[in-house]
């Protein structure tokens, strides 16, 4: 009963975040013209929160609780914020050079084709951004991201975490390489991440950091049931042990 409780004071906080950007001119303007004048700064706050609440949502699924000791919300938002930052640059580095490389390939129209309405060559542009951005960026973005999620933990979800050193070595040596092998890169990234942000960058440019912050809440609940298959591969070798 308590959690379900929990539950509705959950949702409704969720809600009564985004219902001014739903009713209210002014706020959702002030949003746009704030996203297009400083959209590092509104990437930072977007991943904030929309992926740090996919943690937190993660860890609802994974243990039936929205917090727990060594968890840390406040610096992993911090670093998510930073993250949303690199995220940001990274689409706007393969938007622009993904179409030029398609043109040099002999693909005509295809700059212009993502700045026009839907058709077969900015699907295929979309397409292309999408495949390139998440096979060189995507690993090394979800490898840091695991390597700063361990960190924060291994000093306790403390603030602190974020002004000590990482061990990078010793972190890199200790990962279950298995489950962000398996898991983490080889089935969410084409099964999931390539179609997404397909539909991303079909979108408008000052849109597409939105969509992806809330892509991050679906990250969440993947980091969720990655850590739960990380778990029961670790009872079954405790067992055969």
């Amino acid at each position: 009963m308590a959690s379900i409780k929990k539950d509705i004071i959950f949702i409704l906080a969720v809600v009564l975040l985004f219902v001014p950007f739903f009713v209210s001119d002014l706020v959702f303007h002030s949003y746009e013209q704030f996203n297009v004048q400083h959209p590092l700064i509104m990437s930072f706050i977007k991943f904030a929160i929309l992926a740090t609440l996919g943690e937190v949502i993660g860890l609802r699924i994974k243990t039936g609780k929205y917090t727990s000791e060594g968890f840390g919300v406040i610096p992993r938002a911090v670093v998510w914020g930073v993250l949303g930052i690199t995220i940001k640059v990274a689409f706007v580095v393969f938007a622009a050079g993904v179409p030029l490389f398609l043109e040099k390939m002999g693909i005509n129209g295809v700059v212009e084709a993502m700045k026009g309405d839907f058709n077969t060559t900015k699907l295929l542009a979309a397409f292309s951004i999408s495949v390139v951005m998440n096979l060189v960026y995507a690993p090394v973005m979800m490898t840091l991201h695991r390597i700063t999620d361990t960190h924060i933990v291994s000093h306790g979800g403390r603030l602190s975490a974020l002004l000590k050193n990482i061990k990078f070595g010793k972190i890199l040596k200790e990962m279950d390489w298995d489950m962000q092998w398996n898991f983490v890169l080889k089935k969410t990234i084409p099964f999931f991440w390539i179609p997404a942000h397909t539909i991303t960058f079909l979108m408008a440019p000052e849109y597409r950091v939105l969509f992806a912050a809330l892509l991050g809440i679906v990250l969440g609940v993947l980091l969720a049931i990655a850590g739960s298959k990380s778990k029961e591969k670790d009872l079954e070798v405790a067992n055969l042990t």
